[in-house]
């Protein structure tokens, strides 16, 4: 499956299906399958821009309202993460995942899905440490401060993410912590000289971040949000070449703190080779093998040791292959296109539930917290076992009499437009709260209490 990976959008999606329509007519080939690594910018109407913390020069509508009225129609089924510049109203009523538009699949707040059998995982927003910890008690009319907090990524949702089996696709807005460390540090300096300050305090990247590629070891991780093209390979299992080396004072000295391309708005290997002169285990195998079939060797059988074969080599470390991407301008490395073995090839591809991801968001909605003191939650030990249990119910209920064991998500869930899209003369003022049904059928199906649609601090229904 060819499957392309786009950096920060930025409301751009006709630039970026125009670039991958000509990279398949420049190739002879034909992409299956977009990510999109977050500030999507999932826009209806003008009302949602008071919920999209920017400065005020950058609230625009975008192209995604004519996608969402249906004007448009994604030509490639697309995937995408939120980041820090989005319609948060609008992320928030599918906090479990969900259309945004015919074809444009929202993995959540956090979340987990498969592609024609290819698991991807992700997780939204960036990581803020003063809000890491915190429920998520942001509501609509969303005020200057929660306006961004609503994006800060919670533990909630990185404690739930770190229970799920190996993934072979994650994404995140936000780089891993310190995985400048694992490519070519001194190019990326180069090109952006503001990141050394940062680097140098380590507060480049997000530790949570680096914390699940380490647990969840996927093949592939994918980011944006610093707008550069920056690829690294991260060795798991230990031994040198796992280990980041840190920064340098030759490499990493002081500099700018910013980064002139982000939006401000002021808050925000090879193993080691055998030593020389020694045998290889491999060596010393044949040469046993060879002793104790010599036919010219005279041999008393109570003369005869047994001799052991030594024991098979570790099995080579997992590796993950990182790369970011730029945001989407001309003469900027924002796309870039993989292929990946798929279990299934089904054309067009079929988007699914993963039912580790549904058995996982079973177990832990009773921690999900709506105000800002977060419900505790059990040791890691517990929580697998919950895991495994919901798991059980999930196939008995969910899945029993599904070919091939496939819940697939347009059984669940269909794309409703919510909100109403652009129109002359539409006010400024903050939109509604706008209850969404895909959330509530989600809910539904996994028989669990819908705490997304809890009713908003002093906001508003829509009336009928």
């Amino acid at each position: 499956m060819k499957i392309a990976i786009e950096g920060c959008c930025h409301g751009e999606l006709d630039a970026i299906y125009s670039e991958i329509s000509n990279l398949e007519k420049q190739n002879g080939y034909k992409v299956d399958l977009l990510l999109i690594c977050g500030d999507f910018q999932a826009i209806r109407n003008h009302r949602d821009l008071a919920c999209m913390a920017v400065p005020d020069k950058y609230k625009k509508l975008g192209g995604f309202a004519k996608y969402y009225t249906g004007e448009a129609k994604a030509p490639i089924l697309t995937l995408v993460i939120g980041g820090n510049h989005e319609a948060s109203n609008y992320l928030w009523e599918l906090y479990h995942g969900g259309w945004l538009a015919p074809n444009i699949y929202f993995l959540g707040h956090a979340g987990c899905v498969q592609v024609n059998g290819v698991r991807i995982a992700g997780a939204s927003g960036i990581f803020k440490p003063g809000d890491f910890h915190l429920g998520h008690h942001e509501r609509p009319p969303y005020n200057h401060g929660s306006m961004r907090s609503i994006y800060h990524i919670r533990e909630y949702n990185i404690r739930r993410l770190s229970l799920l089996s190996p993934p072979t696709i994650f994404l995140s807005h936000d780089w891993p912590q310190g995985i400048e460390h694992h490519g070519d540090l001194r190019d990326l300096l180069r090109r952006k000289p503001y990141f050394r300050d940062d680097i140098n305090k380590g507060l480049l990247g997000s530790p949570p971040m680096m914390g699940l590629m380490r647990t969840l070891q996927p093949t592939w991780w994918f980011s944006a949000h610093l707008h550069c093209r920056f690829e690294a390979t991260v060795v798991h299992g230990g031994g040198p070449a796992a280990e980041s080396s840190g920064p340098t004072a030759e490499s990493v000295k002081s500099a700018e703190k910013t980064n002139p391309d982000e939006i401000n708005i002021d808050e925000d290997d090879e193993p080691a080779p055998e030593t020389a002169g020694q045998p290889s285990s491999a060596q010393v195998v044949e040469s046993v093998a060879e002793k104790r079939v010599n036919p010219d060797e005279i041999t008393l059988d109570d003369e005869e040791d047994e001799v052991e074969a030594p024991p098979p080599p570790p099995p080579p470390p997992t590796t993950t292959r990182f790369l970011a991407l730029d945001k989407c301008l001309p003469r900027r490395k924002f796309l870039e296109v993989i292929d990946v073995d798929t279990p299934s090839s089904a054309i067009p591809p079929v988007l699914s539930f993963d039912p580790e991801w549904l058995a996982i968001t079973r177990a832990f909605n009773r921690q999900m917290s709506l105000g800002r003191q977060q419900a505790s939650y059990p040791d890691e030990g517990p929580a697998r076992d919950a895991v495994r249990q919901e798991l059980d119910w999930v196939k008995e209920h969910l899945l029993a009499g599904k070919e091939g064991g496939v819940l697939k998500v347009e059984d669940v869930q269909q794309f409703v437009m919510t909100a109403p899209g652009p129109a002359k003369d539409e006010p400024r003022a903050p939109p509604p709260y706008y209850p969404n049904p895909q959330t509530a059928a989600l809910c539904s199906m996994l028989q669990i209490e819908n705490k997304v649609d809890f009713p908003p601090a002093g906001g508003s229904r829509p009336t009928s």
